[in-house]
């Protein structure tokens, strides 16, 4: 079952996800989604460039706290169309107490693009 923490996988497995760091450039509302969010536009430098995603972030987060943060996303998914927006990578983060999404960063600034490892 999905989820399973006593569920393994092989560290190949992991490799084929790329999770990448990245700079949030950009911040648009998204009324059109059905649940709260926003339209982010991340950058992870000159290989990958600037992605977009549509994130259900608004109970924690403003426009003016993401521009300039860093992010952890999942880079290689397939792009999901999300209402009329085209979603090319997957932000992650954790729930909180009351479910809202705490998005991960690093502790320190690093270049963007590297690789979680």
């Amino acid at each position: 079952m999905a989820g399973d923490a006593t569920e393994t996988i092989g560290f190949g497995d992991f490799l084929k996800v790329d999770i990448r760091v990245g700079t949030v450039t950009d911040v648009q509302p998204f009324p059109e989604a059905r649940k709260p969010a926003f339209k982010l536009w991340v950058d992870f430098g000159p290989v990958i460039g600037i992605r977009k995603s549509s994130a259900q972030i608004t109970q924690l987060y403003t426009p003016e706290v993401l521009i300039g943060r860093q992010v952890a996303a999942v880079v290689n998914f397939p792009p999901r169309q999300i209402g009329p927006f085209m979603s090319e990578i997957l932000v992650l983060g954790f729930p909180d107490a009351d479910g809202n999404v705490v998005l991960i960063q690093p502790t320190h600034p690093v270049p963007n693009g590297g690789r979680l490892h």
